[in-house]
């Protein structure tokens, strides 16, 4: 079988940590270009680092974009830059891998979805959580009914101290908002794609930026200046869906709270409830008693016969490819990205009127 050719746009740090290595392990795909309009030399760098040997740096995107050699495209910039650059590379005909967030508004969102339609290129969104061996099992509970009709969860991904002072995340302007449309979105991601709900109706929501103001000497990326502290640090919104059920979210770079919480949820059902806190565990009621039942991961077998376990980012990029591959729909599709979107939107709406937002369908 001939290698699928994959160019990458933006070549800075989750270029190379996450989608560089993760699709040189794909042995159906080769990387044959780069564009990096910011910093050639990081791009060259990575080049070499990972010796790509068949890769182009190029110094024009529409001649990248124009190579019949090239036929997936990884957007890997800043957030204001996903909705143009997507689209972009879907109208030169190339499947889209596109980061998180899929865009900063609902409206840009809703372009990119049209131009994967009518140039009829797969598009999908970076949702790497959705891949973790917890999120695989308790996604597969939902679908089997364990949990019965999940009618409350909470999404959160909760910092103590942890402000990325590289790059643009910080500035309000390039990256759309703070930690809610940066690491919020795969906490509420993850709840929507369990509860199998993407219908929001409402938003009621509240962001500060208290601790942003300050600066920390205990935040493990460095200190920043205040007045480059443009988002909010703290985000908390209450969502509505339409059929009733109720989704909390939080999300925070910087909290006095005892402990970090990483893209976790908690799920309660008609038949059970489920939570990530310590690892995965289900809790219900059977034979007149309640019971906590708790999911051993990371299964590791036998010796010299362990289960090769595929979970995270090289999961991620496998059922990317093989969607191409064989013509399947992404597992994270277009539409559920943009219900994300819309939320997220509505959630910085409110929080700047105090109103509730209701969301349009």
């Amino acid at each position: 079988m001939e290698k699928i050719g994959v160019a990458i746009i933006g070549c800075g740090g989750i270029a190379v940590g996450k989608h560089i290595p993760n699709l040189l392990k794909d042995p159906r795909v080769e990387i044959r270009g780069i564009y990096e309009q910011l910093d050639q030399k990081r791009a060259l760098s990575a080049i070499d680092e990972f010796r790509l040997e068949n890769c182009t740096l190029y110094d024009s995107l529409e001649q990248m974009l124009a190579e019949d050699a090239i036929a997936i495209v990884h957007v890997c910039t800043p957030n204001s830059t996903h909705a143009k650059l997507s689209i972009q590379a879907l109208n030169a005909g190339k499947h889209v891998m596109c980061e998180k967030p899929m865009a900063t508004s609902t409206s840009d969102a809703i372009a990119m979805n049209e131009a994967s339609r009518r140039s009829g290129k797969k598009l999908t969104i970076c949702s790497n959580n959705r891949f973790r061996e917890d999120s695989w099992t308790l996604k597969k509970l939902c679908d089997c009914d364990t949990l019965g009709t999940i009618y409350y969860a909470k999404a959160t991904y909760l910092r103590r101290r942890g402000v990325p002072t590289w790059g643009s995340f910080m500035n309000k302007e390039v990256q759309g908002g703070g930690p809610v449309i940066d690491i919020g979105t795969h906490a509420l991601d993850l709840a929507l794609w369990m509860m199998s709900n993407y219908k929001p109706k409402c938003v009621f929501a509240s962001t500060y930026n208290h601790l942003g103001r300050q600066t920390s000497e205990a935040n493990p990326y460095g200190n920043w200046k205040s007045e480059d502290f443009t988002t909010e640090d703290f985000g908390v919104g209450l969502i509505k869906m339409e059929d009733g059920a109720s989704v909390l979210l939080e999300a925070s770079w910087l909290l006095n709270i005892r402990e970090d919480k990483s893209a976790k949820v908690t799920l309660c059902g008609t038949k059970a409830g489920a939570d990530m806190d310590r690892g995965l565990s289900v809790f219900g009621e059977q034979c007149g008693k309640v019971f906590d039942q708790d999911f051993l991961l990371n299964n590791q077998g036998i010796s010299f016969y362990a289960p090769k376990n595929l979970y995270g980012p090289e999961l991620e990029i496998k059922c990317w490819i093989d969607s191409i591959i064989y013509d399947t729909k992404p597992v994270v599709e277009p539409y559920q990205m943009i219900a994300v979107m819309k939320i997220i939107e509505a959630l910085y709406q409110s929080a700047e009127t105090g109103k509730t937002i209701y969301i349009e369908d």
